[in-house]
């Protein structure tokens, strides 16, 4: 961690030495402007700032020749509706996570994150090197969409809920907002999920909607304000061991850009997934203070119950490789590459 201030601090640095070079550059391309919309209310913790951030950096490195500006959850579309939106042109670009869209396909899920899946330096190794990214791309092109990978968070919690779950027979019937696949495996446990957006959680959760809910990481979920309802949060995420946050952008849009501007894009989102990273390992640890002070007890699941969430998570993946070829065919690459990286994890890393 005592790294991460001196790194976030070249980055800046290097930010800045890229502005300037670039805009010389920049002032040969003509000015195109973009709407961008959010996933994310930009009040939530590190999800809002990072939005916020990447209009911010999209304007700066390009000399304002790519003139963005960010649109609220709703404002323009309905966040849920981004891939349509996206696809037929009527929004130019939104920032979110490809698993809001496993309602097209399964197979989206996979590019956004993975039960029981790797840590952030692996799972960016399958998808900038490993072919996870050049999946997610032909996938997206059927649906009319340029997508580029563009941030990635750490593992979340597992989740909120109202009475303390003392046994996997406590599971069964409750209501529960839940991401990616996740839902999947919560099913088997009895669990009745549905995919709420992140403003329509806390007022889900207070009404009774809902009996428990997952979003995200601590410093998420406290500006959401879930700890005024629920008294019991639940780690380790094994749901969501890291995440991938994507930029979808619409065809016609994308061919707007020039290549410097292409370029600029690319960067931007890489610049993005750095400082995001970061400042997420960064914060958490102060906000989970503040939400024992509140009087959340953190819990943390016995053995048992992530042996049963993963004996779960095993049945559904064996269901979606028979229910969606786009799901395998993502399954297999993302399992021959985890096989392949254990040899350089199995030596490489303390344990």
């Amino acid at each position: 961690m005592k790294s991460l201030p001196r790194l976030t601090g070249a980055f800046a640095c290097a930010a800045l030495a890229l502005s300037l070079t670039a805009a010389p550059a920049s002032a040969q391309d003509k000015k195109v402007r973009v709407q961008m919309g959010w996933a994310f209310p930009s009040t939530t913790g590190l999800l809002g700032p990072t939005q916020i951030r990447l209009v911010e950096t999209l304007r700066a490195i390009s000399g304002g020749s790519i003139d963005v500006k960010g649109f609220e959850p709703g404002a323009l579309v309905p966040a849920n509706q981004y891939l349509d939106a996206v696809g037929n042109g009527s929004l130019d670009m939104a920032w979110t996570v490809s698993g809001f869209w496993t309602g097209k396909d399964i197979a989206f899920a996979m590019y956004g994150s993975v039960p029981f899946g790797p840590d952030v330096g692996e799972y960016l190794a399958w998808m900038k090197f490993g072919g996870g990214e050049k999946l997610m791309k032909e996938l997206h092109a059927k649906y009319n969409v340029e997508v580029l990978t563009c941030g990635v968070i750490s593992p979340e919690a597992s989740g909120w809920f109202r009475k303390e779950i003392k046994s996997l027979d406590d599971l069964k019937g409750l209501k529960m907002r839940f991401f990616g696949l996740g839902a999947n495996v919560m099913q088997k446990m009895g669990v009745s999920t549905q995919l709420l957006q992140a403003g329509e959680i806390f007022q889900a959760l207070q009404l009774g909607t809902i009996d428990a809910t997952e979003f995200s990481m601590p410093v998420m979920d406290l500006t959401l304000g879930f700890h005024q309802v629920a008294k019991f949060y639940y780690f380790p995420g094994w749901h969501q061991q890291a995440t991938v946050n994507e930029l979808i952008i619409s065809k016609a849009k994308w061919a707007e850009f020039s290549e410097t501007q292409k370029a600029q894009i690319h960067t931007a989102c890489d610049a993005i997934t750095l400082q995001q990273f970061a400042e997420g390992e960064a914060v958490q640890f102060k906000a989970m203070k503040e939400i024992q002070a509140k009087g959340v007890q953190i819990k943390k699941w016995p053995p048992e119950f992530l042996a049963a969430y993963e004996k779960a998570w095993n049945e559904v993946v064996a269901e979606q490789n028979a229910k969606s070829p786009e799901f395998k065919k993502g399954w297999d690459s993302y399992s021959a590459f985890r096989k392949d990286y254990a040899i350089w994890k199995d030596h490489g890393y303390l344990k």
